[in-house]
């Protein structure tokens, strides 16, 4: 598959799932989305668990000595965790939906009327679920650097099942929302892109590795076993290839 193909299907996937909500509505039994949500956890644990063997890729033990992999994952996690928590970083992700809700609201003088209203309400919601979360970070960055569209289909699925509930109580705001979701995905892939152009092959598995640590959080809160603050933990991100270069230089 070509890079973009995880944006394409998740923008496919919710104007389907908008469609399907505007028509047929919560039709749903709430057992079947329970179940639906712990086989996509479920799935996230498999890809995880294939992301995080990167750890164990032959190019970052040449670049850092056979020992030195396992720390750089566990410094990473720790040094970015650190970083996340300090400036609450999940907490400003989860609150800028709020805010940009309330400004927009606020100075939008022609939102009169409830279809209106439910419009613009399906949009700024839609977009903000779909672009602010770790998944859409860390899988746009993936697919960029070349290591595949799994996470990023895995949030497609998600994704579709979200807009027909969204699409039931909102309309068809929802499925304008892929025009946000196509330009932030578009642009954080591209960066990826921009990253596997330069960054070494250590570097690259030692942030795959990093990386799939924090899917790990992602299934488990879908599994409902624990709400870790995985969007505290996106620095590791960043820290991951900084600290494989350090290590390049000591060692």
């Amino acid at each position: 598959m070509f890079i973009g193909t995880g944006t394409l299907v998740n923008a496919s996937t919710v104007l389907v799932g908008s469609t399907i909500g505007v028509l047929v509505g919560h039709r749903l039994p709430l057992r079947t989305r329970r179940v639906v949500t712990d086989g996509l956890g479920l799935v996230t644990l498999l890809i995880a668990a294939s992301s995080a063997m990167a750890v164990s890729d032959g190019s970052l033990a040449r670049a850092v000595g056979s020992s030195a992999p396992m720390l750089i994952v566990l410094g990473s996690l720790l040094l970015g965790g650190i970083c996340g928590s300090l400036v609450r970083l999940e907490d400003r992700l989860e609150g800028l939906g709020d805010v940009l809700q309330r400004r927009l609201s606020r100075n939008d003088p022609a939102a009169h009327g409830d279809s209106r209203d439910r419009f613009v309400q399906g949009f700024l919601t839609s977009s903000l679920v779909f672009c602010v979360g770790p998944l859409t970070i860390l899988g746009s960055i993936t697919e960029g650097i070349g290591k595949g569209s799994d996470q990023l289909l895995l949030k497609s699925a998600l994704d579709g099942f979200a807009s027909i509930a969204f699409a039931a109580s909102f309309g068809w705001g929802v499925a304008a929302s892929v025009v946000t979701l196509v330009a932030v995905q578009g642009s954080l892939t591209a960066l990826g892109a921009a990253l596997g152009n330069f960054l070494p092959d250590a570097h690259l598995a030692a942030l795959t590795a990093t990386g799939g640590l924090l899917l790990v959080g992602v299934g488990l809160r879908l599994l409902e076993i624990k709400q870790i603050k995985v969007g505290d933990l996106l620095p590791a991100l960043l820290v991951a290839p900084l600290l494989t270069q350090v290590v390049v230089w000591f060692r």
